[in-house]
């Protein structure tokens, strides 16, 4: 049997989606306004979700200190405040949609993680959206 533990948090960062071999025509009709040259942010809720076995002397699927520690250190610390296409090298040659973020954080957090751990990432860019990344 495999329980779930699951940790919230949270970041502020800017972005702008664009493909650099295509026209800017082309940028502003697939990402409209988030091609804004100037950049635009989002206040990014991310949930962290980590299954497994429950250990026999702990009780614990994952101690939720060393998970949070790890989300700060992986992912608020890295991104939080941060203009994601200039200030970080994961983004520097990654479009940063929504998808892409939620990809680099699952496999920031995965490299990290025991393997007997299955890992699941939800990124919601605002109330509405979301984006979820899972093995």
């Amino acid at each position: 049997m495999n329980i779930s533990v699951s940790r919230k948090a949270h970041f502020n960062a800017a972005h702008r989606l664009h493909n650099s071999n295509w026209s800017d025509e082309k940028n502003a009709r697939v990402f409209g306004k988030c091609n804004n040259p100037n950049y635009h942010g989002h206040n990014y809720n991310l949930t962290v979700s980590v299954a497994g076995p429950v250990d026999s002397e702990t009780g614990y699927v994952i101690d939720v200190k060393d998970l949070k520690d790890l989300i700060k250190t992986e992912v608020e610390d890295r991104f939080d405040h941060k203009n994601l296409n200039l200030d970080t090298e994961e983004f520097k040659n990654l479009n940063p949609t929504a998808e892409n973020i939620a990809a680099v954080i699952w496999k920031l957090l995965r490299e990290k993680l025991d393997e007997r751990y299955n890992l699941k990432i939800r990124l919601y860019e605002t109330e509405r959206n979301f984006v979820e990344c899972e093995g």
